[in-house]
C-alpha cells in the first residue's frame, strides 16, 4: 500500500489535495499522532482524523473526494420546453434567433437561455444551404455513375467533363508585399479586372490527367470543339464521359452512334457525384488571391501551365461514398418526394 502511495503523490496528474492526504496516511503510517501531523501540516486535527479513518475504510480510494450533486437546477422541464419550442420558430423582425433577442423574448437571463440550447445542441446562429434534387430518375443515374468509379470497364478510359465559368483576371492597384517573418503576403483591397476566362476540363479517373481548354465565353461550340480535343487525346479507346447535365442537341446527335464515346449523365442538382467538380475547384484556387493577372491571355496561360505541371505528377482520386452513405442519400431523396414542403405564402 505504501508504494501505491508513494506512486500516487509523484504522479504530475495527481490532484495538489490528494498529494496533502497521501501525506496524512503516510504520516501516520510512521507512527505520528493526529496532534503531530497537523502541527506538521498546518491542518486541522479534525481534518487529519477524517482522512485517516476514511483511508482505514476505502484505502487509497478513500483518499478522492466523493461524488457531489452540483448546484441544484434553477429551472425546471417547462422552462425547457419553452425555450427549445420557441429557438425552433422564427422570429417576426429578423431571420434567425440570437442569444440576446431568444432571452429578451422569453424574458430569462442570457447566461439560461445559452445553456439550455447548448445542452439541447441546438445551434440557432448557423444555417446551412441544401437542394433536393427533383430528377425522375435520380437512382438510376446515381447507381450508373457510381457503378463506373467502382467497377470501370475493361478496355475502356472513365472521364469527367465539366466547365468552370467567370474565373476572374484580376490584377492589384498596387504591388503585392512578398512573405517576411511574422508577416503574412499582403496585397490591397482594390483590385482592377481585366475579364473572365472559362475553363473546360475533363478528368481520367484512373490515373487523374485532365485534359482542358480555355475560352472566352462558354458556348455549345466550344464544347463540341472541346470534346472533339479529349477524344484525340485518347485515341482508339472506348470512352465512358460523365457529364453534369445534356448537353445541345446537336452535340448529343452528333456523338450519339459513335462507336468509342459513350455518355452518362449525373442527376440534377448533385454536382457532387462528379468527381471533376474536385479538380476544377482547386485549378480556380490559384487563379485568386495571391495572384495578380494583367490580362485575359495572362490568366490563361498561367491555368493551362499549372494544370499541366499537375499532370506530371498526378494523384488519382478515389471514390469513397460507400453503400450506406448511397443508400441514407436514397432514403432522404424518398422522404423528400413523400413529404413536399408546403408551398410559401404568397407563392
Amino acid at each position: 500500500m505504501k508504494t501505491v502511495l508513494d506512486q500516487l503523490m509523484r504522479s504530475p496528474s495527481t490532484v495538489p489535495c490528494v498529494v496533502q492526504r497521501g501525506r496524512i496516511v503516510l504520516a501516520a503510517a510512521a507512527g505520528k499522532s493526529n496532534q503531530q501531523i497537523a502541527a506538521e501540516l498546518q491542518l486541522p486535527e479534525v481534518t487529519v482524523g477524517k482522512w485517516r479513518r476514511s483511508f482505514a475504510q476505502q484505502g487509497w480510494q478513500g483518499l478522492e473526494d466523493a461524488p457531489r450533486s452540483g448546484r441544484p437546477i434553477l429551472h425546471g422541464a417547462e422552462i425547457v420546453q419553452r425555450v427549445q419550442t420557441r429557438v425552433c420558430e422564427p422570429p417576426e423582425h429578423s431571420r434567425r434567433w440570437s442569444v440576446r433577442t431568444l432571452a429578451a423574448d422569453l424574458k430569462l437571463p442570457r447566461s439560461t437561455v445559452h445553456q439550455i440550447l447548448v445542452a439541447s445542441n441546438l445551434q440557432p446562429h448557423r444555417i446551412r444551404t441544401l437542394i433536393s434534387s427533383a430528377d425522375p430518375d435520380f437512382e438510376a443515374k446515381l447507381l450508373d455513375v457510381v457503378g463506373l468509379y467502382l467497377y470501370p470497364p475493361e478496355n475502356a478510359l472513365v472521364l469527367c467533363g465539366d466547365e468552370k465559368t467567370s474565373i476572374q483576371a484580376r490584377d492589384r492597384t498596387q504591388p503585392l508585399l512578398p512573405l517576411r517573418a511574422k508577416k503574412p503576403r499582403r496585397s490591397t483591397n482594390e483590385s482592377i479586372r481585366h475579364g473572365t476566362q472559362t475553363l473546360l476540363a475533363a478528368l481520367e479517373i484512373a490515373s487523374r490527367q485532365v485534359v482542358t481548354q480555355g475560352k472566352r465565353c462558354r458556348t455549345s461550340v466550344n464544347f463540341r470543339r472541346f470534346l472533339e480535343d479529349v477524344m484525340a487525346a485518347f485515341p482508339e479507346r472506348e470512352l465512358h464521359m460523365i457529364l453534369d447535365v445534356p448537353r445541345n442537341r446537336a452535340a448529343r446527335n452528333r456523338w450519339r452512334r459513335h462507336p468509342r464515346v459513350h455518355f452518362h449523365y449525373a442527376p440534377t442538382h448533385a454536382c457532387w457525384v462528379n468527381l471533376v467538380e474536385c479538380v476544377v475547384s482547386i485549378m480556380g484556387k490559384p487563379a485568386r488571391f495571391p495572384s495578380a493577372h494583367t490580362s485575359k491571355r495572362q490568366l490563361k496561360e498561367f491555368l493551362l501551365d499549372y494544370i499541366a505541371r499537375n499532370n506530371n505528377n498526378p494523384r488519382p482520386l478515389v471514390w469513397t461514398k460507400g453503400p450506406e452513405k448511397l443508400e441514407r442519400i436514397e432514403a432522404t431523396k424518398l422522404n423528400q418526394v413523400a413529404h413536399p414542403r408546403p408551398p410559401r405564402k404568397g407563392a
